[in-house]
């Protein structure tokens, strides 16, 4: 729905479609939404909306770390609608829509804790140069049986023949079609939420899928990528599924990967990565090089969680380090074959964990402090060449992830040192949740022999 002129206009939508409530959500520093149930006649007569500050950082272990950024008053901040985001909601049994909302502070500014905020903030330093980042993310994931104890590995859901898929299927379409009805209340959810798909495949993994989403405007990407997973785990919860967007759901499998296409338009919607020519720009390399440089500061962004660093693997191609090469899949920035128009960087190095506000953001500040500072790139290494022949460059583990994003004075300068700080905060609390579970691993080897 475009945005409305009135309550009126709000008022005839909602009676239109029998709507009785709004799902008024945000992404959390995890992605995950999060918000209020809003009565419609609230929402469409404006009733403010307030949230506590912390609820924008709450870790994925639902704790908050009021140290050292958020006061014991725990403050509100509104949630203000983006009624271009307002929908029919897909997933609710009864009729209802949703919207995306922004966390505003109490005295206008925007919460700096909240990832949409985030990358807005990023798009204004581009709009304020005449410029556009132009993203295409692909999101992969795991369809698998209902997890009902947290301690069982994730299982493949039975196929049509009453077995369990063993993986090896790489883009087959009969497999594709397993879980027909599924796929068909999906596309049509997406359709609802207005989120653009491009190609749907079967990927590596045993029913391991990856959905390509259309280019765009990089905030609609980002919008539209956190509608993506909502709708992917709502909708499978209806199908007897569960839908899994872990790093590394499944050991010895695919990692899964949201591989993040990204160009640049100038106020005349021209590529700036591309001369008249034809031929690659200065900027299109020093965006290369500004992700290059800081990217690595910025790893614990693409790479939330201490499962995430378990997808990073020799000859998965998964990277492990940011070189980069024409239709290289090797490399942690990949730039796929096309004409010159449709130059792009493919930032391989996100996980499908990952905030895709976040993750964009981080991607799109690197490369444009990259332009900004007229860095320099390495050399493209060359199509027969493997990436992971320059080694393992990245940072292998969460904690030494967590340690330098502490301590980078650039990461800070493009994401903000309240940003930083707060989202560090609740990485090393996630961290310590974490120190205090004993693994599997632990008590098959060491139980017996120790």
């Amino acid at each position: 729905m475009a945005q409305p002129l009135n309550t009126g206009e709000l008022q005839a939508f909602f009676q239109q479609h029998g709507i009785r409530d709004v799902e008024c959500i945000f992404a959390d520093i995890s992605g995950y939404p999060r918000g209020k149930l809003m009565p419609a006649g609230s929402f469409a007569a404006g009733a403010e909306l307030r949230i506590a500050q912390a609820i924008p950082m709450q870790a994925v272990t639902g704790d908050y770390s009021y140290d050292p950024i958020f006061p014991d008053s725990d403050p509100d901040v509104r949630l203000l609608p983006d009624y271009a985001t307002l929908k029919l909601s897909p997933w609710s049994s009864t009729a209802r829509a949703v919207a995306i909302h922004d966390c505003i502070e109490l005295n206008g500014e925007p919460c700096a804790f909240a990832a949409r905020s985030l990358l807005k903030t990023v798009l204004a330093r581009y709009a304020a140069r005449g410029l556009q980042p132009v993203v295409a993310p692909e999101i992969e994931f795991y369809l698998t049986a209902p997890c009902t104890d947290a301690a069982q590995p994730l299982t493949a859901p039975a196929a049509r023949n009453g077995r369990a898929e063993v993986g090896q299927s790489a883009f087959s379409l009969n497999l594709l079609n397993e879980l027909a009805p599924f796929w068909d209340e999906f596309r049509a959810a997406l359709d609802t939420l207005g989120v653009r798909a491009d190609s749907w495949i079967h990927e590596v993994g045993p029913t391991q899928f990856e959905i390509n989403l259309l280019h765009g405007d990089a905030l609609a990407a980002a919008d539209q990528a956190f509608l993506f997973k909502y709708a992917a785990k709502e909708i499978a919860i209806r199908h007897g599924l569960n839908a899994v967007f872990m790093a590394k759901p499944v050991a010895g499998a695919a990692g899964s990967s949201m591989h993040l296409h990204q160009s640049v338009l100038d106020a005349k919607g021209s590529n700036i990565f591309s001369r008249e020519d034809g031929s690659e720009s200065e900027r299109f390399r020093q965006f290369i090089a500004g992700l290059q440089t800081y990217a690595p500061d910025l790893m614990l962004i693409f790479a939330p969680h201490v499962n995430s660093y378990r997808r990073f693997v020799r000859d998965s191609q998964a990277p492990v380090n940011l070189l980069w090469g024409y239709d290289n899949r090797t490399t942690g920035l990949r730039i796929p074959v096309s004409p010159p128009v449709a130059r792009r960087v493919e930032n391989r190095i996100a996980g499908a964990d990952a905030n895709p506000y976040l993750a964009i953001a981080a991607s799109l500040a690197a490369g444009l402090a990259g332009m900004d500072e007229a860095l320099t790139s390495t050399e493209p290494i060359l199509l027969s060449d493997s990436a992971y022949d320059g080694g393992h460059a990245l940072s292998r583990s969460f904690l030494p992830a967590l340690e330098t994003m502490q301590r980078s004075v650039p990461g800070r300068r493009l994401l903000g040192d309240a940003f930083v700080t707060g989202f560090c905060a609740v990485k090393a609390l996630e961290y310590e949740s974490y120190l205090r579970e004993i693994s599997a691993w632990e008590r098959r080897f060491l139980l017996p022999q120790v």
